[in-house]
């Protein structure tokens, strides 16, 4: 295996060199934003709990409930074993909100990209992408043989030429987008998309991952899918579209089919979060409202959701703030290359519900102090 051994060798050092090798680094979270990384406390602006429930008591409560009653795993895939009470509930709930015929989960919302558009599109079928989709998204359309075209990050008209262009020789076709873009933290022109769409025919895909407890209003698309793991502070994916698209991927989504079901503790928090989130409107806005005030303070272009971007360029200069933050009490990660193209490293901050006003003004603060923006 030496040969082995030196490949992963070689590729570690060119990592290195460029400032792009990623190490685990253990870290601690509790409630109020709070996270522990090396026997300090630090406030974490990092992290995608965007309403503050992963800790909430009655999201705990009803994951010790359901763990009580059906045990820590599914046991099986949910066509086998695995389909726990706690999914028809969670799904029925997803889709009442979605305002959507029926809902599918899955394992997580990588593994529902990874399953929606191979069992919808495949050879002689076009999928076009956002330039700047989740590289789910990406791994789903490559899988599903079909021709992969990009259009300009949120650019309808560049989409209707790419459609009018290719849209006629191929079969099915599909726009992949999404509500909240992870990394830029803007959102699609949904309206005018899901308008070209339709004027070719083809079926939009919005991953609501970003969105979802945060910022959903506007038009909706055929096929929404999302995560459980964000503003529902638990973990999981899913899809809310009609009830024969998701009967559909019931039976073909490789995704679905093959792999075991959402343990019962993840649907019971995460049906509890969205009944939450529905119920407290107030929670929902603080996120939105935090980041403005953050992009407000550092003369930046005002936050259309919870992720606001602070652009640094090359990847060693990301590194050496995202640490001088880390020593001022923040945790702010660096976000490199592949994530987010070449020359364009930033710090990725997100805003919570669980964070306060003062935390918020004190990153700023420290964040024009280390960028110049001071």
């Amino acid at each position: 295996m030496d040969s082995l051994d030196a490949f992963a060798r070689g590729k570690l050092d060119a990592l290195e060199a460029g400032s792009l090798r990623r190490r685990l680094t253990p870290t601690e979270r509790g409630p109020g934003a709070a996270a522990a990384r090396g026997g300090r406390t630090l406030v974490s602006f990092s992290c995608n709990d965007y309403l503050g429930l992963s800790h909430h008591p009655r999201v705990i409560a009803a994951a010790q409930a359901a763990v009580a009653a059906h045990g820590a795993g599914a046991g099986g895939s949910r066509l086998v074993t695995g389909d726990h009470p706690y999914l028809g509930a969670l799904e029925a709930g997803l889709a009442r909100h979605k305002g959507a015929e029926a809902a599918l989960v899955f394992g997580s919302g990588y593994l529902a990209n990874l399953g929606i558009t191979p069992a919808l599109a495949g050879r002689g079928d076009l999928v076009l992408l956002d330039d700047l989709s989740h590289a789910c998204m990406w791994a789903g359309a490559r899988l599903s043989g079909a021709r992969v075209l990009t259009f300009r990050h949120n650019d309808p008209g560049d989409l209707a030429r790419t459609l009018a262009e290719h849209r006629a020789q191929h079969g099915r076709a599909l726009v992949l987008t999404e509500r909240v873009f992870s990394m830029d933290g803007d959102r699609a022109p949904l309206g005018d998309i899901l308008g070209v769409a339709q004027d070719f025919d083809a079926w939009t895909l919005v991953d609501d991952a970003h969105g979802i407890g945060v910022v959903e209003d506007g038009p909706r698309a055929p096929l929404e899918m999302g995560t459980l793991s964000k503003a529902l502070g638990s973990y999981g994916g899913y899809l809310c579209a009609s009830r024969p698209v998701i009967e559909l991927l019931t039976s073909r989504a490789r995704s679905f089919v093959y792999t075991t079901g959402l343990p019962p503790a993840s649907a019971a928090a995460a049906l509890e979060a969205l009944a939450i989130l529905e119920a407290e409107p107030e929670r929902r806005a603080r996120p939105l409202a935090l980041a403005r005030r953050f992009t407000a303070r550092l003369g930046l272009p005002e936050a259309e959701s919870a992720v606001v971007p602070v652009l640094i360029g090359e990847a060693q200069a990301a590194l050496e703030i995202s640490a001088a933050l880390e020593a001022a009490g923040f945790l702010v990660v660096a976000i490199r290359p592949p994530t987010v193209p070449t020359g364009t490293a930033r710090l990725r901050v997100a805003f919570s519900a669980a964070h306060d006003e003062t935390q918020v003004d004190a990153l700023a603060a420290a964040v024009a102090a280390l960028t110049g923006r001071a």
